[in-house]
């Protein structure tokens, strides 16, 4: 074995803010990823739940933590990643995986600070910004936004504003403290706390919305609908101009992780 399991997230899964720009510049292409040293991945249970196992022995996070969930299927999906890898890992290729890390190393530290980051996206969410024109695209706004203006005051008891144009319009603090609550309730306590608020985090940050978001974790809307819901503006675009072959690749690597999220949401649906 020419890698122990233990020192596997080493440089592999570090975050894109900590790369150092210029050591890659130096370097040249990108750096070689790491060859596959393992057989075979699985799931082990222990006593802080359930781990990926490769050929037997636990994986770490960057942060040295366990690589461990308290359910049994997302271990399992996430076990699927590492076995579905090739000759060489990719992490890129492994979404779910990288949003544990996440959850664990970051996320279950800063529970509160994650949940503040996400209710402050309603103060500016998406959905309240809207055109006056061209006639279609205010059309397609408000078909795509609208049920989620309602979702949010009837089911989160939060009462957004909507305004025309692109100058800020500041959110009655009632309606962002009620989304803060929303969210911590989704969240819950306990093991699952971290893994769902990890992928509310996630869905908020690729959206732009925090309404969007805890529609998918709440089962409002589906992630394809969520997904277009979130590009409402962008297909207008598209549908006038044309596709940017460039745009579209980093949309679909996004989707990716949206997919990913909204897996995990699934997961811990109704979990404690």
């Amino acid at each position: 074995m020419s890698r122990d399991s233990e020192n596997l997230a080493d440089g592999l899964f570090v975050p894109n803010e900590e790369r150092n720009p210029l050591r890659a510049a130096v370097q040249g292409a990108r750096p070689e990823l790491p060859k596959r040293f393992y057989k075979s991945a699985g799931v082990g249970e222990t006593e802080d739940g359930y781990a990926v196992l490769l050929d037997g022995r636990t994986v770490k996070t960057p942060a040295r933590r366990t690589l461990t969930t308290p359910s049994s299927p997302l271990t399992a999906a996430l076990a699927a990643e590492w076995a579905a890898q090739g000759e060489r890992l990719a992490p890129s290729s492994m979404p779910l995986t990288r949003l544990v890390n996440s959850a664990i190393d970051g996320v279950a530290e800063r529970m509160d600070e994650v949940v503040a980051d996400v209710a402050k996206y309603a103060g500016s969410d998406l959905v309240s910004y809207r055109a006056v024109e061209p006639a279609g695209l205010a059309a397609a706004q408000a078909e795509a936004w609208d049920p989620l203006l309602a979702f949010a005051r009837e089911r989160l008891g939060a009462e957004l504003a909507v305004t025309s144009g692109v100058m800020f319009l500041a959110q009655a603090p009632e309606a962002i403290a009620a989304v803060a609550a929303a969210v911590r309730a989704y969240a819950g306590e306990g093991p699952a706390a971290p893994f769902r608020l990890a992928a509310l985090h996630t869905m908020t940050t690729l959206t732009g919305s925090s309404l969007i978001a805890l529609a998918v974790a709440l089962g409002e809307m589906d992630v394809e609908a969520a997904w277009a819901a979130a590009h409402v503006d962008e297909d207008h675009q598209i549908s006038a101009w044309g596709a940017d072959e460039e745009a579209t690749a980093r949309r679909a690597r996004r989707f990716v992780e949206m997919k990913a999220a909204a897996r995990i949401a699934e997961f811990f649906a109704g979990a404690a």
